[in-house]
């Protein structure tokens, strides 16, 4: 445990970092997300909006635009954490697989992941929260921004387990795309012409639910915000799985074969970290 924790701390540190150091991944986030939002208020007319909110057994009422607003704040936060986690992952692959044959502890490179997930997912919450608040008169704050964190969670789940699974970058991205095109345009109330069945399995159908409801009505159903922590939970734990089983018959013995010293014992993990780090970012 003692070496775990400086070796969680480096590695978390690292992937942070390389987050900001992704000059896309910062476009998407300050640029993406306001942008989003305006072509929703912009394309979008003042008409009243009669939509069901499932999660509290009753109905709603809202203009186009602003509804429109909402469901593309939250698409936007899944389409970008996403497309962050999916790049960060996808692109430290070969790094991980050179730190665990050099004896870096497996946990905490795979802890430091899913916290940055939370970490990033929390930040575009904020953010996105304060962009939304402007144009719409939000009826309650604090559930609508835990909202687009389970979103942000959920996709970012997504994004890790797409990163550790699929062969190509560009198989990557398409899947981030799809899947996120689909499941918003199922969700969003002012595109949905009759009611659809079945949408409880998406991963946005209780960050959609507790954001519609968090927006236009002063009851909030807390309950539905678990669904998205619940995909989250789930996609991140197939990551870890398929991370585990893709690096471990090639690192089982890797350090002992190859008389690499251990990066936490040795030479600390942040020396060890930091030039594959820079190696990677060149």
């Amino acid at each position: 445990m003692n070496r775990h924790r400086p070796a969680f701390t480096e590695m978390l540190r690292c992937t942070l970092l390389g987050q900001l150091r992704n000059r896309m991944a910062l476009l998407l986030a300050v640029a993406f997300i306001p942008v989003w939002i305006a072509v929703a208020r912009l394309s979008s007319s003042e008409r009243a909006v009669r939509f069901a909110l499932d999660s509290l057994g009753t109905h709603a009422v809202a203009p186009a635009g602003h509804v429109s607003q909402v469901a593309n704040a939250v698409a936007a936060v899944t389409l970008v954490t996403g497309f962050v986690m999916f790049m960060e992952t996808f692109k430290s692959g070969e790094m991980d697989r050179r730190l665990l044959l050099a004896g870096y502890p497996r946990l905490p490179m795979l802890l430091a992941k899913v916290t940055a997930v939370a970490l990033v997912a929390a930040l575009l919450a904020l953010y996105t929260t304060a962009v939304l608040s402007v144009s719409v008169s939000v009826r309650q704050t604090v559930p609508l921004a835990l909202s687009l964190f389970g979103a942000g969670l959920a996709y970012g789940g997504i994004g890790l387990l797409l990163g550790s699974l699929v062969r190509g970058e560009l198989e990557g991205f398409f899947l981030v795309i799809m899947l996120s095109l689909v499941d918003t345009g199922l969700q969003n109330p002012v595109l949905k012409v009759v009611d659809l069945s079945g949408l409880e399995v998406f991963p946005l159908y209780g960050a959609d639910q507790l954001a519609l409801a968090a927006a236009f009505t002063p009851r909030t159903p807390w309950a539905y915000g678990l669904l998205s922590l619940g995909w989250a939970a789930a996609t991140s734990a197939l990551a870890l799985l398929v991370f585990h089983v893709r690096t471990r018959s090639h690192c089982t013995g890797g350090a002992a074969a190859t008389g690499i010293p251990s990066p936490v014992t040795a030479a600390g993990p942040s020396e060890t970290v930091v030039r594959t780090s820079a190696r990677r970012s060149r």
